[in-house]
């Protein structure tokens, strides 16, 4: 009683202060995404049967992931959750934040998959990946077109980009070093942490598909750089990004006397590949600025653009007139330059019961 009377006569703005302060707070609490109760490998096999008619589902397979709170979408209620992941192939072990739009926990979607949408920062993409944080609205706004028939229902992955961070400390002789998103030898597998362990852990734990037709990435810089370069490299695996100012070309200092696997990895060598291989088709969405180093990358992505647009490569290049080299700049444009809107055209979405 002594706490109640309080908050009855401060009302809404007590309950902002201790809100603010994180009081009522489940950050940190545990948080499952399994049908049913269900746990382990296959949780969610209850709807099995009804799932054998759509051939296109990949059911949960488990084990499930100790998933924990790590924020809540202000504008609709939905948990942000974070697991650490031991990667199988890569051999990696990081964080990925996930986050599931509300149509995953409608009934009518019970039985139906839902397409992947991994996004990946630029920065020093470690130990964070600052689209889990709820000030870039990228959630929200997913959210928001989904229902506004804009976008598909993306499940939101969120991974790590680099397995070390060094640009605390400006005197660190490692500041600035990244790993291109990519299997550099001698180095952590972050290419294959992206690639594969990241959509295992996806396929373990919630309803996707099968297909390439539900896995796409999305980045800005360094991490549109490597989700550009991963749908080129494994078409096969995934049929569409959004890269927001992204680099075109690998330029890690940890590349140096590896070439050839440099250029396993580079967009410009990639794309004719497939160009000649004349499928499958691929949707690339690239967005750039006007302002700051945007402006420079600028003649570099209309480049791409013109060469590299033909045959099985389909792209839609956005311009932002005034834009920045920041997430706060691509997240609105996403839907304003209609990039969400094109890639979830060419997407496959759940489908009601």
């Amino acid at each position: 009683m002594v706490i109640l009377i309080p908050l009855v006569v401060l009302g809404t703005a007590a309950w902002s202060v201790l809100d603010h302060f994180e009081v009522f707070s489940d950050k940190g609490d545990a948080i499952s995404f399994a049908q049913h109760g269900n746990s382990g490998g296959g949780h969610g096999q209850a709807d099995g049967n009804k799932d054998k008619q759509n051939s296109q589902v990949s059911l949960p397979t488990g084990p499930e992931a100790d998933f924990k709170i790590s924020g809540t979408v202000p504008e609709d209620g939905s948990k942000i959750a974070v697991t650490t992941y031991q990667g199988k192939k890569s051999g990696f072990k990081g964080k990925v934040w996930v986050w599931v739009p509300p149509q995953y926990k409608d009934p009518k979607y019970a039985n139906s998959g839902f397409p992947v949408l991994i996004a990946l920062p630029g920065g020093s993409g470690f130990p964070g990946n600052y689209w889990m944080g709820t000030d870039l609205k990228l959630e929200a706004s997913i959210a928001k077109w989904s229902k506004e028939d804009k976008s598909l229902p993306f499940i939101l992955a969120m991974p790590v980009l680099n397995p070390e961070d060094h640009d605390k400390d400006p005197h660190d002789p490692k500041a600035g070093l990244y790993w291109d998103g990519s299997d550099i030898p001698g180095q952590p597998k972050m290419g294959t942490w992206l690639t594969d362990d990241v959509p295992a852990l996806l396929k373990e734990n919630f309803r996707t598909f099968k297909s390439r037709d539900g896995w796409a990435f999305m980045g800005s810089s360094t991490g549109g750089f490597a989700g550009l370069k991963s749908v080129l490299r494994k078409p096969d695996q995934f049929k569409a990004v959004i890269a927001s100012g992204p680099d075109i070309e690998p330029d890690s200092r940890l590349w140096r006397g590896h070439d050839r696997e440099k250029a396993e990895n580079n967009p410009k060598v990639l794309a004719p590949k497939l160009i000649q291989a004349g499928k499958p088709d691929v949707y690339l969405a690239l967005q750039v600025g006007t302002s700051g180093s945007d402006a420079q990358d600028k003649p570099k992505i209309e480049d791409f653009v013109k060469q590299y647009t033909s045959g099985p490569i389909h792209t839609k290049l956005s311009v932002i007139q005034g834009g920045g080299h920041n997430a706060k700049t691509y997240v609105p444009n996403m839907e304003t330059g209609g990039a969400i809107q094109w890639i979830s055209a060419h997407m496959q979405g759940p489908t009601p019961a």
